[in-house]
C-alpha cells in the first residue's frame, strides 16, 4: 500500500505544478451530490516565449467521483493561442516540444499542449490532445500564432 501511494504521488506531482491560471467555468449538468459537470477555461503562458498565452477549454467531470478527484475527464478540449504582449524568446526553441501537461484522471490520463515551430512561415503552432497510458484519443485542437518577420523564431 505504501509503495502504491508513493508511486501515485510521484506520478501526479509534476503535472499539478503545470496547471494553468483559471479564467472561468460554466456548468453543463446539475448534480445533486458533488460538484456539477463543467467546462473550464484556463490560461497557459508559454514558458519559453514571452507574449504568448494559450487558452484551453475542457470538460471537468463532477458528481461524487469528480468531487473526490477520482473521475476521468473527457478527452475533448479546444485551444486558442494569442499574442498577449511583445513576443520575445529567452533562448532557441526545439522544432517541437511539450510545453504543458495536466492530469485529467487520477493516474492514467493527461491533457497535453505541444508547441511546434513552422519556420517557413515564422509561426508558432500549438496542439492540444489527451493521452492515456494504454490508449490515447485522436481528438485534438490546434492554434497558430504568427510572429512578425522582424523577430525570427530562433531554432535549436
Amino acid at each position: 500500500m505504501r509503495l502504491k501511494l508513493t508511486v501515485l504521488l510521484a506520478l501526479s506531482g509534476p503535472a499539478l505544478a503545470l496547471a494553468g491560471d483559471a479564467v472561468g467555468e460554466v456548468d453543463t449538468v446539475f448534480k445533486f451530490i458533488g460538484p456539477d459537470h463543467k467546462i473550464v477555461v484556463d490560461a497557459h503562458d508559454d514558458p519559453k516565449v514571452s507574449g504568448v498565452t494559450c487558452y484551453v477549454s475542457r470538460a471537468k467531470t463532477g458528481g461524487i467521483k469528480g468531487g473526490l478527484g477520482l473521475a476521468e475527464d473527457k478527452s475533448e478540449a479546444s485551444i486558442a493561442c494569442r499574442q498577449t504582449g511583445p513576443i520575445a524568446f529567452a533562448k532557441a526553441l526545439p522544432q517541437q516540444e511539450e510545453v504543458f501537461n495536466e492530469r485529467t484522471s487520477l493516474i492514467f490520463k493527461k491533457l497535453r499542449i505541444v508547441r511546434m515551430v513552422d519556420a517557413k512561415r515564422n509561426t508558432l503552432v500549438y496542439l492540444t490532445y489527451s493521452d492515456r497510458v494504454i490508449e490515447g484519443s485522436p481528438q485534438n485542437s490546434i492554434s497558430a500564432v504568427p510572429v512578425d518577420r522582424g523577430t525570427p523564431i530562433p531554432l535549436k
